[in-house]
């Protein structure tokens, strides 16, 4: 019989992936003790240890590894056919990842989160967030099923995508920025002299995009736009902001808009998935992204 089953490798790689028991607990929505019965009962079982524990912290072992490197083909395998069968007996996929990009906050989405659980289709939702091309490369690599992305995907095909809006932005600073002393649109030179806050591309294969930064520019780099906004308010630096992001802040003054000589254009968005995609929870994304998505977020420029 078979020592290692599909629970006891998710059991090992939420873990691995989480750092420690407690946290792949609560991941898996099981209460410690059974984790570490599991692991203990599995080690027993294939006589070998998985993990070196390091008090609250553990690591695998190089045996834990090799489990792991095939252990993680076969549970997404198992998913992909959970959500083949599923499919074929209902019309909805047994999971749907949506990924949307930084400049989107999560908040905007609640809403049609809330309509969509409330088909009780049991599609089980997953959203995530990526930067700049890390929309396109999700959706390239098969990490999502559908994205809300900006700017244009990557050459190659493979999926379809419609444009769903653009968002605007502003420049901003906080109140106590040495740039809201200057009186005058800003050029480039000005921008130089100051560290600019930049959003790093979460991108790990597609070449990184930049967006709105100058050869030579000083900067500091965050991991989302939200670190962006945080940075920009305490006055690390300065950039441009989504108008969709910022309006407590820019009527509440703990940022202020100058212009510049050089105003960012809009930001383009698209809608896209994988040519060969048919499910229903798919669909219903499709259709409820193109009715509230260009209204309520991304007005279309005018």
């Amino acid at each position: 019989m078979l020592k290692l089953s599909l629970e006891a490798i998710e059991v090992v790689d939420a873990i691995a992936r989480h750092g420690s028991f407690a946290a792949a607990a609560a991941r898996l929505n099981k209460v410690p003790s059974t984790i570490s019965y599991a692991v203990g009962k599995l080690e027993e079982q294939l006589g070998m240890l998985l993990f070196e524990r390091n008090g609250p912290r553990v690591t695998l072992t190089g045996a834990g590894e090799e489990m792991l490197k095939e252990g993680r083909w076969l549970l997404s395998a198992a998913s992909d056919l959970e959500s083949r069968m599923r499919q074929i007996a209902t019309g909805y996929e047994s999971e749907l990842r949506l990924v949307h990009d930084s400049l989107i906050p999560s908040e905007a989405l609640i809403d049609d989160i809330r309509a969509f659980e409330d088909l009780r289709c049991g599609t089980r939702l997953r959203v995530g967030c990526e930067a700049l091309t890390g929309s396109w490369e999700a959706l390239r690599e098969g990490r999502a099923d559908i994205v809300i992305a900006a700017g244009e995907g990557p050459a190659g095909g493979g999926y379809q995508a419609v444009t769903v809006g653009s968002l605007e932005f502003a420049f901003c600073v906080a109140p106590t920025h040495p740039l809201t002393r200057l009186g005058r649109p800003l050029q480039r030179g000005d921008l130089l002299e100051c560290n600019a806050i930049v959003v790093g591309d979460s991108a790990r294969t597609l070449s990184d995009r930049t967006v709105g930064l100058l050869a030579g520019q000083p900067r500091i780099t965050v991991p989302s736009m939200a670190a962006k906004i945080a940075c920009q308010v305490a006055g690390l630096g300065h950039g441009f902001l989504p108008r969709a992001c910022i309006a407590d802040e820019l009527k509440r003054g703990t940022l202020v808009e100058l212009p510049t000589e050089e105003p960012r254009p809009p930001e383009a968005f698209w809608l896209a998935w994988k040519t060969n995609a048919q499910g229903q929870a798919l669909r219903w994304w499709r259709e409820r992204m193109n009715r509230t998505l260009v209204p309520a977020l991304l007005p279309r420029s005018r």
